[in-house]
């Protein structure tokens, strides 16, 4: 009964002032995708979702997946409330590629589940999220998809005003938290320009309840003995982070050409295990250098030429008690070439070049002692989207192949060569209905961790192996999707099915070492092992949107909604950390400059959690919130926002997060800011 339920689904904004609002107009309703060159206004084969403007506004979050996490299909993997990177259909790390402005954020969040992200939400000024064909225009391997965080660090036009800008401003009293974000935009004649910054501050973070969950401990970790639980906070789960961005570009008739520079710092602190002898933060310093330039019609064949470059110097340090531990860095350098070719009947796409190379570097920072080998990583991208009409059909097709070679000091090379492909149609049957189909092949290269981890992870609390025996994962997804649309109400429903062959997962083995990786009767930390295995994912997202009023008190709509997927080995048992079945309800009001919302959310329990692993319970989440648009001084705008959140004060451990038995998401509170643009 609750999944014949859940198939009935979620609302989407009914205008741009729309709160959380499962973004059904980025795929009901015509949308513009600066990500991929081959979409149309008119709809897109493959499902889009898109998150900009005040609707972006009023869900940016701490991170780019709480940002996220209320959209169809997608959660956030949280490691207390320092991080939280995206999980699309179960799918997180190396499977979902987060890009900055079209190429590789290249920090080390990928390779667990401890590292944040470099991205930021309070800057962007766009946030995309690809799936089908149109992800290989950026990485074989996202399975799950790719998320584009654009911010207009490098400018690609000149603004329409000398000088623009935004300030923002918020208070989040979960954590006391602080946060205020700005850019400016200007130009003259030919050159543009572009000022960003933020700065957060949090105190530790309130939760309902108590913060260890001591019962499922002691089956993960049997050798703690928890003596300190608080109840209604976390403790060290403060944090400050701090970021400016400048950039320049001259634009004219045939396109521009800038760069940018960014400097990110981030301290966060890590939720302790209960036993009072160790506390973990995080410090993380990032350095971007950014060169963008688009031609338009720079010679016969080609429509445009976009290029992009960027340098990134990573490095964080874990320190436990005040002394270093874990030091993990990466200097990388990617570069991509794409051009939109002329049609060719009536093929439409484009083709394009990518490398990216990295020096990778895990240590233990006091001892020197090696987590993961110094690495050269080095790959090499060539892809091709194209797509055309025939009668009511619509096809994209997409290919990419992707040598890789990982070079580990003192050890032979390790070589892999991806080859992905993609293919989806949609079928307008009519002006209400539409079917769409999408069948993928996507492969992908070992992570360097994956392969040649060898050592204790101070932020993850666990004895890490790789293993060097790893292949290729391969996998085959079939994608389905119908789409209805009248006056009367919206829906859609997507089911998908995917086979991993040689899908690889890092999980607990049920050995317990000590810090050193030998046998222990005391002070033992479990070990993560890495291995392959076949594997099948499967599961649907679906939304049903009513509208329930539209007259002089305002327009009243209703949403139902629900997404569930399901990992299991071929051979027996569960993949770990996959997201439970969510289903619920939302109501949003508008009017004219007022808009509103009201979400109720139930997730059902994760029975099945995976070898060695704690089920996780359902919750229930409420969520309010409400924002007002007036016009301030001399044509500047003003919103005004509030949300309350997790308002029946639910203890909720997150079934896709590492860290759940030991750091609950938030309790109830509210958030309240105001945004200045000009």
């Amino acid at each position: 009964m609750k999944k014949l339920l859940a198939i009935t689904l979620s609302l989407p904004p009914m205008t741009g002032l729309t709160a959380p609002s499962m973004l059904a107009d980025a795929e009901l309703e015509a949308v513009t995708v600066t990500a991929s060159t081959l979409s149309k206004p008119s709809g897109s084969a493959s499902p889009v979702t898109i998150l900009s403007e005040d609707e972006l506004r009023m869900k940016a979050g701490h991170s780019i997946g709480e940002t996220l996490k209320d959209e169809l299909g997608i959660n956030s993997q949280s490691f207390g409330p320092g991080v939280g990177t995206p999980v699309i259909r179960g799918q997180a790390g190396p499977r979902v590629r987060v890009l900055s402005n079209g190429i590789g954020s290249n920090d080390v969040s990928a390779m667990s589940p401890d590292h944040a992200s470099s991205t930021e939400a309070l800057l962007a000024e766009r946030i995309e999220v690809l799936r089908g064909p149109a992800t290989l225009l950026y990485g074989g391997g996202a399975i799950g998809g790719v998320i584009n965080v654009i911010d207009n660090r490098v400018p690609g036009h000149l603004p329409d005003k000398a000088l623009e800008g935004a300030l923002e401003q918020r208070f989040d009293s979960t954590s006391e938290e602080t946060s205020t974000a700005m850019k400016l935009d200007g130009g003259a004649k030919q050159v543009a320009f572009h000022l960003d910054g933020f700065y957060r501050h949090r105190n530790n973070l309130s939760i309902g309840g108590t913060g260890i969950d001591s019962a499922a401990v002691s089956v993960t970790d049997p050798s703690l003995t928890v003596v300190d639980n608080p109840s209604g906070y976390l403790n060290n789960t403060g944090a400050e982070a701090i970021s400016g961005s400048a950039g320049m570009s001259w634009v004219g008739a045939p396109g521009f050409a800038g760069a940018a520079v960014n400097h990110l710092e981030n301290n966060y602190g890590i939720a302790p295990n209960g036993t009072g002898q160790e506390t973990t933060r995080i410090a993380l310093r990032q350095k971007k250098y950014d060169f963008k330039s688009e031609l338009e019609n720079p010679f016969g064949f080609a429509k445009n030429i976009r290029t992009r470059l960027g340098y990134t110097d990573y490095q964080h340090t874990e320190i436990t008690n005040g002394q270093p531990g874990a030091f993990f860095t990466n200097q990388s350098y990617e570069g991509r070439i794409e051009l939109t070719h002329q049609d060719l009947g009536p093929l439409h796409g484009s083709v394009g070049f990518q490398a990216q190379a990295s020096d990778f570097n895990a240590i233990e920072k006091l001892s020197g002692e090696s987590i993961v080998p110094r690495s050269l990583i080095n790959s090499y991208g060539v892809f091709a989207v194209e797509s055309f009409e025939v009668g009511k059909l619509s096809y994209q097709l997409g290919a990419r192949v992707e040598p890789t070679t990982i070079s580990p000091t003192n050890m032979a090379d390790l070589n892999y060569t991806p080859v992905s492909a993609s293919a989806a149609a949609i079928w307008k049957l009519d002006d209400s209905n539409s079917v769409n189909l999408g069948v993928t092949r996507s492969s992908r290269a070992p992570q360097v961790q994956e392969l040649l981890s060898n050592g204790f992870h101070d932020a993850t609390r666990s004895f890490e192996r790789g293993n060097l025996q790893l292949s290729k994962e391969t996998s085959y997804n079939l994608d389905l999707g119908y789409r209805y649309q009248s006056d009367a109400f919206r829906a859609e429903i997507d089911v998908f099915h995917n086979w991993a062959s040689d899908y690889i997962v890092q999980q607990r083995t049920g050995e317990f070492v000590d810090e050193g990786g030998n046998p222990c009767i005391t002070d033992c930390v479990p070990v993560l092992g890495t291995g392959q295995a076949d594997a099948i994912f499967k599961g649907y997202e679906a939304k049903l949107i009513v509208p329930l009023m539209e007259n002089h008190f305002g327009m009243l709509d209703l949403s139902l909604f629900s997404d569930y997927t399901r990992g299991e080995f071929v051979n027996g048992g569960d993949v770990p950390r996959m997201p439970p079945l969510r289903y619920g309800l939302q109501l949003d009001y508008n009017q004219n400059k007022l808009a509103g919302y009201l979400r109720f959310t139930r997730a059902e329990s994760q029975d099945h959690p995976g070898d060695h692993e704690t089920r996780s319970a359902g919750y229930l989440l409420l969520n309010v919130g409400m924002n007002y648009q007036l016009e301030a001084y001399q044509g500047a705008n003003l919103m005004l926002f509030a949300k309350g959140n997790n308002l029946l004060n639910q203890n909720i451990r997150n079934a896709t997060s590492y860290l759940r038995n030991f750091a609950p998401e938030a309790g109830r509170g509210a958030e309240i800011g105001f945004r200045v643009s000009y």
